[in-house]
C-alpha cells in the first residue's frame, strides 16, 4: 500500500510539472506573437547581462540563497512590454539552469513557473488599478504601490505553486523546512521592494531620456553585491567544507587503532556534506560486509538480502539516478523517494576493499565538488581500512608467534620435567622391593622435578591473564605499578602526564608498560637510583614515555653485549618491541650519571590538545 501511494504522488507531481510547465510556455510562446521591436538595444543587452548574473550568482539570504532579480525583470517589463520581458526572463532563466545541469524537467518548469507568476500578478494588478488610481493622486506614490502590489501578488503566486509541488511530492516537507524557505523569499522580496522604492524615488523613469550609463550606475550596484555576495559565501563554504573534511580524516586517523573508528564518520559526515543516507560495505577475507548505515536506509536489511554484484567493477565515483537499469543495490538499501546515488569506491593498489554510497531524494542533486568530498573520503577510508585489516594482521601473527613461543617453552621445559618424572617414578617401581634407597632417591627427584614444573604452570597460566593495561589502562596500569614499587621498596617516584589522553592499540600500550616497568625495574634494582621521573606525554606528532632516574648509570655497549645471553626482558628485547609498533627508543646513560629512557610513537593526524599536568608524588 505503502508503495502504491509513492507512485502515485510521484505520478501527481510529474503530472502538476508539466502542467505548469504547458501553460507557462504557453504564455511564452503566445507572446512571441506580440513582441514589438526594441529600442536602446545596448541598454537591453545590459539588463539581459545584469538578469543573468543576478539568477546565476544569487544572493546569500537568511538560511540559503535566493535571486534579487525582481527589479531587473520589472524594469523589462516597463521598458519593452510583457512579451520582450517574459521572453527574455524565460531564456535566461533556461540558460542558467542548463548551465548548472538541471533536470531536464526542472529546466522546463522554472522559466515556465515564474513568468507564469509574472502573468498571474499582472492580471491582479489590472483588477486592483482603477481602485490605486481613484485613491492615490501623485504618480510617484502611485508608482510605488503598483510596484508593491506587484511584488507581493508574484511572491505569492510563486510561491504557492512551489508549495503545491513540494506537498504533491512523496519527499518529506516538513513545517521547519516551509518556514526557512518563506523567510528566504520574504528577505528576497524585502531587498527588491527598496530597490523598487528607490527607483520611483530617484525618479528614473520621469526624467525622459535614459541612457545606459543611468542604467548601469543604478543596478550596477545591486548586481555587483549579489555577485560578491555569492562568490565570498561559496568561498566561505569551501573553506568550511574542506576544514571539515580536514577535520573528519583526522579523526578517522586518531580512532585508527580503536574498534569504534567508524563512529566518527557517523557524527561528522553531515557536517561535510549533507545527505539523507549512507551506507559503507567493507570487504573482509573475501566477503562484502555492511559495518555503517545512516539516514534514510530500509529496516532490517541485509548482507542476504541485496545483491552486491558489480562492486568490483566500480574504481571510480559514480553517479546513478533512481529508475535507470544500473542504479545497483542503492534502491534495495534505501527508501524509495531516495533518487540520487553517489557510488564512491575504496580501492588501494587496485584492490576494492569497500564500498561507499550516500543517497539524496532530488534528482542530480550532487555537485562536482560534493562528489570529489565524497571520493576523497572514500580514499582516506580505503587508507584506514586497509591500515586497520594490516594492524588485525600483524596482531594475529604476534599472538601466533606468541602461541608457538609459549608451545615451545611447554614442550621444552615442561614436558620434558614431567617426562623426565614419569620415567623415574616408573624405574623407581620397578626397583621398589629390591633398592628402596634408589627408589627413595628417585622419588624425591621426581618430586623436585614435579614442583618446578608446577611453579612453570603457575608462572604461564600467569603469563595469559589480561595484561593490566588491557583491563585498567595505560596510565592506571602504570600508576598502579608505581604504587606497589612506592610501598615495596618505599621508594621516590614522580608520575606526569601531559596532553589529551587517547586510547592506543593493545600492542602499542603493551609495549610502552613493558618498557617501564623494565626501565624502572633496572632503576631500583640495579641503579641504586634514589628518585625516579616518569613523563607520558600526548603530543602533537607522537606518544612519548620517558624514564629518568638518578642513579649509578651503565656503560651501554657492555650492557648490550651482556643482554645478548640474558633471556629476560632486557635492552635488546625492548628494541624488538619498539621496532614491531615503529616506534623509536633511546637509552642515554653513563657511569655514575644516571639514566634516560625514551620512547616515541608516531601518531597520524592528531591534534595536540591543552597540556593538563597530573603528578604522584610521594610526600
Amino acid at each position: 500500500m505503502e508503495k502504491y501511494l509513492f507512485k502515485k504522488r510521484e505520478e501527481y507531481s510529474k503530472y502538476f510539472l508539466w502542467i505548469i510547465s504547458m501553460i507557462g510556455w504557453t504564455v511564452i510562446l503566445l507572446s512571441g506573437f506580440h513582441i514589438e521591436k526594441v529600442d536602446d538595444f545596448l541598454i537591453f543587452i545590459l539588463l539581459v547581462v545584469f538578469l543573468f548574473i543576478s539568477e546565476y550568482y544569487p544572493m546569500p539570504i537568511w538560511k540559503g540563497f535566493t535571486s534579487v532579480s525582481f527589479p531587473l525583470v520589472y524594469i523589462l517589463y516597463l521598458a519593452y512590454g510583457f512579451p520582450a520581458m517574459s521572453i527574455t526572463y524565460a531564456f535566461v532563466i533556461l540558460l542558467v539552469y542548463i548551465f548548472r545541469r538541471r533536470p531536464l524537467r526542472i529546466i522546463l518548469f522554472n522559466p515556465a513557473q515564474l513568468v507564469l507568476s509574472f502573468f498571474a500578478s499582472l492580471y491582479m494588478l489590472q483588477l486592483f488599478h482603477p481602485m490605486i488610481e481613484r485613491l492615490i493622486e501623485i504618480s510617484t506614490v502611485r508608482g510605488i504601490t503598483e510596484y508593491l502590489f506587484l511584488l507581493c501578488f508574484f511572491s505569492i503566486f510563486n510561491n504557492a505553486i512551489v508549495d503545491i509541488l513540494h506537498l504533491i511530492r512523496p519527499q518529506l516537507y516538513s513545517v521547519k523546512m516551509w518556514k526557512q524557505k518563506t523567510l528566504t523569499e520574504l528577505s528576497s522580496a524585502a531587498v527588491s521592494l527598496v530597490y523598487g522604492i528607490l527607483l520611483y524615488l530617484l525618479g528614473g523613469l520621469d526624467r525622459g531620456e535614459v541612457d545606459i550609463f543611468s542604467y548601469f550606475s543604478f543596478f550596477s550596484p545591486l548586481v555587483g553585491f549579489s555577485l560578491i555576495s555569492s562568490t565570498i559565501t561559496r568561498l566561505k563554504r569551501e573553506k568550511k567544507r574542506m576544514k571539515a573534511l580536514f577535520s573528519m580524516t583526522t579523526e578517522l586517523n586518531q580512532m585508527l587503532p580503536t574498534k569504534e573508528w567508524l563512529s566518527t564518520l557517523k557524527k561528522s559526515f553531515n557536517e561535510l556534506i549533507k545527505v539523507e543516507a549512507s551506507i559503507l560495505w567493507i570487504k573482509e577475507e573475501g566477503e562484502w560486509r555492511l559495518r555503517f548505515q545512516d539516514g534514510r536506509t530500509v529496516p532490517g536489511f541485509s548482507v542476504r538480502t541485496v545483491t552486491l554484484e558489480g562492486f568490483e567493477e566500480i574504481r571510480k565515483p559514480t553517479l546513478y539516478t533512481y529508475g535507470k537499469k544500473e542504479d545497483g543495490i542503492a534502491t534495495e538499501c534505501f527508501e524509495k523517494d531516495l533518487k540520487t546515488f553517489v557510488y564512491s569506491p575504496l580501492v588501494v593498489e587496485n584492490e576494492a576493499v569497500g564500498m561507499f554510497i550516500v543517497a539524496r531524494s532530488l534528482t542530480k542533486s550532487f555537485e562536482d565538488h560534493e562528489v570529489q568530498s565524497i571520493a576523497t573520503l572514500a580514499n582516506q577510508l580505503a587508507v584506514n581500512i586497509k591500515t586497520r585489516m594490516l594492524i588485525t594482521e600483524k596482531e594475529k601473527r604476534i599472538i601466533l608467534e606468541e602461541r608457538n613461543r609459549i608451545a615451545r617453552d611447554i614442550h621444552d621445559g615442561i614436558a620434558q620435567t614431567l617426562a623426565g618424572a614419569v620415567m623415574k617414578l616408573e624405574t623407581a617401581e620397578k626397583k621398589f622391593s629390591k633398592h628402596p634407597i634408589e627408589t627413595k632417591k628417585l622419588i624425591e627427584e621426581s618430586i623436585k622435578g614435579l614442583r618446578e614444573s608446577l611453579k612453570e604452570v603457575r608462572e604461564s597460566i600467569y603469563a595469559l591473564r589480561p595484561y593490566p593495561t588491557e583491563r585498567v589502562g595505560l596510565t592506571t596500569a602504570i600508576s598502579n605499578k608505581i604504587e606497589d614499587l612506592r610501598q615495596e621498596y618505599n621508594q621516590a617516584i614522580y608520575f606526569v602526564i601531559r596532553g589529551n589522553e587517547i586510547q592506543l592499540s593493545p600492542m602499542a600500550e603493551k609495549v610502552l608498560f613493558d618498557t617501564f616497568q623494565e626501565s624502572i625495574h633496572n632503576s631500583i634494582k640495579h641503579s641504586m637510583a634514589s628518585k625516579i621521573d616518569i613523563l607520558l606525554c600526548y603530543q602533537t606528532e607522537n606518544i612519548l614515555l620517558k624514564i629518568k632516574d638518578n642513579g649509578k648509570g651503565f656503560s651501554l655497549f657492555q650492557a648490550m653485549l651482556k643482554a645478548r645471553n640474558q633471556p629476560h626482558f632486557g635492552i635488546l628485547q625492548m628494541n624488538d618491541a619498539a621496532d614491531k609498533i615503529n616506534a623509536s627508543l633511546q637509552i642515554d646513560s653513563k657511569e655514575g650519571a644516571g639514566t634516560i629512557v625514551t620512547m616515541n610513537i608516531p601518531k597520524m593526524g592528531l591534534e595536540g590538545g591543552d597540556i593538563v599536568d597530573q603528578a604522584y608524588a610521594s610526600r
